[in-house]
């Protein structure tokens, strides 16, 4: 059976700043008296104020008549003012007819004759109601190019209503085209604008417009705060119309996180006051909201109902935004019926109106959505040729975002990647399909080392246009280039894929409980070897899913997940231990074991995906009770092309040093730092005092033959000026992993890569902590960065990997960095710590050095995998 990676469209509710009058008019067409061939001023107006009464009569075509031959008079009298004034009334009533092609021909010669005259008030008019028209019409590149001409006619010292408008709807257009910075920021400003107006309606619409730019990106916690926020506004002001499209905008929130009785509740409402006020727009879009809900909970038949009645009411309004989402709806319940050329042939149909309209991000979700139909219909071909160009597409959407973003809206796109490695596997291509799970991975993370790479290689007062690097110098490795890796590190390298269950409808970055894992074993001889292994086994035992037996595994280790720093109550149970232990290794070890080498101080690399980023892979057991580091060398890298990175790297450094560096070299320069006293305060929560890491430090900097830097020595000012200087840094101190990721942050601000460094404050200024966002931009020329104290190897995991601590020394230029999986006793890290060192002096090679740390404390805590088996290596094995 083909699996369900579908997307649901839900309809974001947008709102036009500016308005224009209804064009539901009954008409009654006067003829008018034909115009002489000569004619008076005086005629000319005669005729022009004829218009006007049948204007405000109603009778709006026979307006047109009147002032069709007002124009001509007044062009033949070369009275250009008397021109201009006519062909804004002629503009003005084609837009009340909805007549938008005649209107932007009579603007657009109006603009002209503005500009002529030099009368700067019709000019800004003209512009910002093409603007608006380009807007309302959905050719957003051309609203785009008129509003910013707009934007330059105001000075921006006099901010006001006018510009916050434009701002906004500039704003939209820009989300609707992908460019979500841009949405942000323009939102953001016009918000402030409306503040200090104090024009609660217009930030109530500005609010609503942020919030879907903040769900386009996945960042659905704040969107649902800010609809919010706009809900609160618009039923404290009670606008209906608003309160309708923020009611709408709720929903979708919800339902991105799965909370769908709260949605269909919010949609619900929306529909009701949408019925009551006949607004045909907003009921369209909460049919198909509500469509796209009872879609996820399996209930197809209303679902089908709800489709159907938004796409005959988009059909009569002339709104091809929601015909295409209606009709890509409708796709999706004629896949699942099996009717495959209805499926199709809806879905090309919304293809080709999201392609008129320019709306990139929905382009993307229907060639998934149609890839997937035609991979249903066995059409393999056909199925991977939409799947690249959905992934072509939603690749575009990440240019010029920031780093944390550009994670989070690849964490709404994976489900593509997966699925276009199902097809390829279907089709017996498996090295394709590698190559399509390598781009799908740690993306961001690449390119901030690519640009690491590129910054360093750079001449001084050289230009650098980072962007570059994202499409060209960060592109994932081909299958060639694989091998190549593979042999370059001497290291068989292990990457899996986690495959989703069959019938889970996606939406956002939802996900389901995992049906298979995808393998790929690649050797040092280039050679790729393809495994799979089911999982739907799981879900008839205790654990459910594979997620669960790696959070059981760990908690019956005796692992304590409250990341350290305050106490939780673990559990250790040495038989569960051991049997959850061995359950992991014979799902992610035993497929591929005969594939592995033999030599136990050969590299292997293992590249995991969401759950497995937790697994402790030294302490996999095998029946016969051996530990997977007593058998291989073992390092992780969240991609090949990030292990890549970092060989790139530290080639680079020995050519510029002229020499392979040895862990003599490194001494010279090594930063030890231990306890930092006094502690930060976190939430008015004094940190507790690390004694035992303190020693921890003292004693590797006196087998480093250095001195360690504790206590009140260790402040973040002191530490961040001798960062860069050291070519290996030894962190014995709290690792925060949450940390300024979330912190409520005000409408648009960038969300921070989580986690932080605990160091001592020396001033109000400097808190100690030292955060990922710091370090990630710290010009760093380290070999090796080990971070002993606390969990400090997890953080939010994503689609890009670990997200924290390691990724941000990583991209700041680190080779290598050591760090734990879980908060290891102080005894046991000690012992580790000074043996891996021990061992770094004697062998020079950091994986195998780590081994024999490991083998040594296997056995003292032979039973005890939680006191050695936490640290790992990311990174450059020497």
């Amino acid at each position: 059976m083909p699996k369900r990676y579908k997307l649901i469209k839900l309809v974001i509710f947008i709102t036009l700043l500016t308005g224009f009058l209804p064009g539901e008019t009954n008409l009654t067409t006067v003829s008018a008296t034909p115009i002489a061939q000569t004619v008076t001023p005086q005629e000319a107006d005669r005729i022009f104020k004829q218009g006007v009464e049948q204007y405000q009569a109603k009778q709006l075509q026979s307006a047109i008549g009147f002032w069709q031959q007002a124009l001509t008079a007044y062009r033949s009298l070369k009275d250009s003012v008397g021109e201009a004034t006519t062909l804004k009334n002629l503009s003005a009533v084609y837009i009340e007819l909805a007549d938008y092609p005649q209107a932007i021909a009579h603007l657009q010669q109006y603009l002209n004759l503005t500009q002529k005259l030099r009368d700067r008030q019709g000019e800004q008019a003209a512009i910002v109601t093409l603007g608006d028209i380009y807007l309302s019409q959905e050719n957003y590149a051309k609203a785009v190019e008129f509003y910013q001409q707009g934007l330059k006619n105001i000075p921006p010292s006099q901010p006001n209503l006018e510009a916050a408008i434009i701002l906004g709807n500039l704003a939209k257009a820009y989300r609707v085209l992908g460019q979500y910075n841009n949405a942000i920021e323009l939102n953001q400003k016009a918000l402030q604008i409306s503040q200090i107006l104090k024009d609660r309606k217009i930030a109530a619409k500005l609010l609503i417009n942020l919030g879907n730019a903040y769900k386009s990106l996945g960042d659905y916690d704040l969107a649902f705060k800010t609809f919010q926020e706009s809900l609160k506004i618009v039923q404290e002001i009670k606008d209906s119309t608003v309160e309708s499209i923020a009611l709408g905008n709720l929903g979708a929130a919800a339902a991105d996180q799965q909370k769908y009785d709260q949605a269909i509740a919010c949609h619900q409402q929306s529909l009701k006051i949408s019925e009551a006020i006949n607004d045909a727009t907003g009921k369209a879009s909460t049919l198909i909201n509500l469509g796209s809900n009872y879609y996820s909970l399996g209930d197809r038949t209303k679902a089908l109902s709800y489709y159907q009645q938004a796409l005959e009411i988009a059909k009569t309004a002339k709104n091809h935004q929601l015909e295409a989402e209606s009709l890509g709806g409708l796709g999706l319940i004629h896949e699942d019926l099996q009717q495959y050329s209805q499926a199709i042939q809806h879905q090309q149909q919304s293809l080709a109106i999201f392609q008129q309209i320019g709306d990139i991000a929905a382009q993307g979700m229907i060639f998934n959505n149609l890839g997937h139909a035609f991979f249903s219909a066995s059409k393999l071909n056909d199925a991977e040729l939409q799947l690249r160009s959905a992934i072509k597409l939603l690749d575009s959407l990440r240019l010029g975002l920031s780093d944390i973003y550009k994670v989070s809206i690849f964490d709404t796109q994976v489900f593509t990647y997966n699925l276009l490695q199902q097809i390829l596997i279907t089709a017996k291509k498996p090295e394709a399909a590698l190559e399509v799970s390598e781009q799908g991975r740690a993306r961001a993370f690449a390119e901030l080392l690519t640009r690491k790479l590129n910054v360093n290689a750079v001449k001084p007062h050289s230009p650098v246009k980072s962007e570059a690097y994202s499409s060209s110098a960060a592109t994932s490795p081909n299958i060639e280039k694989i091998r190549q890796i593979a042999s370059q590190q001497n290291a068989t390298i292990v990457e899996y894929t986690i495959i989703p269950d069959d019938d889970f409808k996606f939406r956002g970055k939802q996900r389901a409980r995992e049906q298979e894992l995808f393998i790929w074993v690649v050797q040092p001889n280039g050679k790729v070897n393809f495994r799979r292994q089911d999982l739907k086994f799981l879900w008839q035992t205790e654990y459910k899913s594979l997620a669960n037996l790696v959070k059981n595994s760990r908690q019956f280790m005796g692992i304590d997940d409250g990341r350290g720093i305050f106490s939780t109550e673990v559990i250790f149970n040495q038989t569960s231990q051991k049997e959850q232990l061995q359950q992991l290794h014979k799902i992610l070890i035993s497929p591929i074991a005969d594939l592995l080498p033999s030599n136990p101080t050969a590299n292997v690399v293992f590249i995991p995906q969401e759950s497995l980023f937790l697994v402790p892979f030294p302490a996999l057991q095998a029946k016969n009770g051996k530990y997977l580091i007593e058998q291989h060398t073992i390092l992780t890298a969240p991609s090949i092309h990030v292990l890549d990175l970092t060989r790139s790297l530290r080639e680079r450094r020995n050519k510029n040093r002229g020499e392979n560096t040895s862990i003599r070299d490194l001494q010279s320069s090594a930063l030890i730092v231990g306890n930092p006293s006094p502690m930060p305060k976190l939430s008015k929560i004094q940190l507790k005092s690390l004694p035992n890491a303190e020693k921890e430090a003292q004693a590797i900097a006196n087998l480093l033959q250095t001195t360690a830097m504790v206590g009140e020595q260790a402040t973040e000012r002191n530490i961040l000026q001798e960062l860069p200087k050291a070519r290996l840094i030894h962190l014995a101190t709290h690792g925060l992993l949450e940390y300024g990721g979330q912190n409520g942050t005000s409408y648009g601000q960038d969300l921070g890569i989580p986690g932080a460094i605990a160091l001592a404050p020396d001033s109000q200024q400097d808190n100690g902590l030292l955060t990922a966002d710091e370090i990630i931009n710290l010009p760093l020329n380290a070999e090796l960065v080990v971070l002993s104290a606390c969990s400090t190897g997890q953080g939010r995991i994503s689609g890009d990997g670990v997200i924290g601590l390691s990724r941000s020394f990583i991209s700041a230029g680190t080779e290598s960095v050591l760090v734990s999986l879980w908060s290891v006793p102080d005894q046991a890290t000690a012992e580790l710590m000074t043996e891996f060192y021990s061992q770094l002096q004697q062998n020079n090679h950091k994986a195998q050095s780590l081994r024999n740390a490991m083998l040594k404390l296997i056995k003292e805590y032979p039973d005890t995998p939680k006191n050695w088996a936490a640290f790992t290596l990311i990174g450059e094995a020497r």
